[in-house]
């Protein structure tokens, strides 16, 4: 198996060009065609996550995405944040999270702490 590490943009492209037909038909696994391709992957995931990481999302935004993909409303929230003008409060930026509402949203709706207490991004008004 000759494979190199993935350094260059080049080196990178060429990883993403030899791996794509096996996206179409996926190699069985502990054959040396599936072996190269888990291989190969691993490099392009480590190349890509010192090349283009990813941030960690806002704390409003995360709140807003858990709340959209359990179909909760405002009004769930307000065991981990308070009442409902508290919980508007949160979702319009207009009130910071509290290191208690930070543990409790951790807890009742499995956000990553680290998420919630990255600074909220201001919005600007229009």
């Amino acid at each position: 198996m000759d494979i190199r590490p993935i350094r260059t943009k080049k080196d990178y492209k060429a990883a993403l060009h030899e791996v794509a037909p096996f996206f179409e038909s996926e190699p069985k696994l502990g054959t040396p065609e599936g072996d190269r391709f888990e291989v190969m992957l691993t490099l392009i995931e480590a190349y890509e996550a010192k090349h283009f990481p990813i941030g960690l999302p806002d704390p409003v935004e995360a709140i807003k995405f858990r709340m959209e993909q359990a179909g909760l409303s405002p009004k769930d929230l307000q065991p981990m944040i308070g009442q409902l003008n508290r919980v508007y409060e949160v979702l319009n930026r207009k009130r910071p999270l509290s290191l208690a509402m930070i543990r409790k949203l951790h807890e009742g709706l499995g956000i990553p702490a680290e998420s919630l207490i990255q600074p909220m991004k201001e919005v600007r008004a229009a």
